[in-house]
């Protein structure tokens, strides 16, 4: 059953991370949309692009697990560096970490980035819907601030701070997330009666 009562109360998040889990619920909360937490691991293709990526992994999972469903999937992506990490971020961080990207960096002046984000939904007369957000930036000169993943070298435009520094209600005020989820929830809510009917 899902955590909170609510529209799509019979939604279910999948993700392993925990993470991601506080700041989607946290968003979707404005939209008055509740979810069920699933931790499931699941393959990803190879692909340049995270659309492509969400797409397939939203239609594995739909078919295994028989319900409506939606997942996220996000990456950094550096202009110097050809877009690496991009698709290839969750890999680079358990690899080589911030400390690693920023070796990669220590001579570049242009620290010009993106934060991009795709939430992939499935569900009753929804084939695979695609909501994304970006959040544009740059690549800090070092790690500031404790929070998880790449957001202690990521600086949004238009702030200082990085979205460590920034912490949970900052960044969820400006985050590539954010603006994916918010699609999603706007989209949702629009089809609030249809949808929950028929999620019955």
């Amino acid at each position: 059953m899902a955590e909170d009562q609510g529209s799509y109360a019979y939604l279910t998040f999948v993700t392993s991370n925990p993470n991601k889990v506080t700041e989607v619920r946290q968003i979707l909360r404005d939209f008055s949309i509740a979810f069920e937490h699933l931790n499931l691991k699941y393959p990803e293709i190879q692909s340049s692009s995270l659309r492509k990526i969400a797409s397939v992994s939203v239609r594995y999972l739909h078919k295994k697990l028989k319900r409506p469903l939606f997942i996220e999937d996000s990456g950094l992506f550096i202009d110097a560096l050809g877009g690496f990490p991009g698709p290839y971020s969750s890999y680079a961080q358990k690899t080589i970490g911030n400390s690693g990207i920023l070796k990669l960096m220590s001579s570049i002046r242009h620290r010009t980035a993106r934060f991009e984000s795709v939430i992939a939904y499935i569900g009753t007369g929804c084939d695979v819907c695609l909501f994304s957000g970006i959040a544009e930036g740059s690549i800090s000169l070092e790690a500031r601030g404790v929070r998880w993943g790449f957001d202690p070298i990521f600086i949004p435009h238009g702030s200082r701070q990085t979205f460590s520094e920034m912490g949970p209600e900052g960044k969820r005020k400006v985050s590539h997330r954010r603006i994916a989820v918010e699609k999603f929830g706007i989209w949702a809510r629009e089809r609030t009666d249809r949808a929950v009917n028929s999620f019955r």
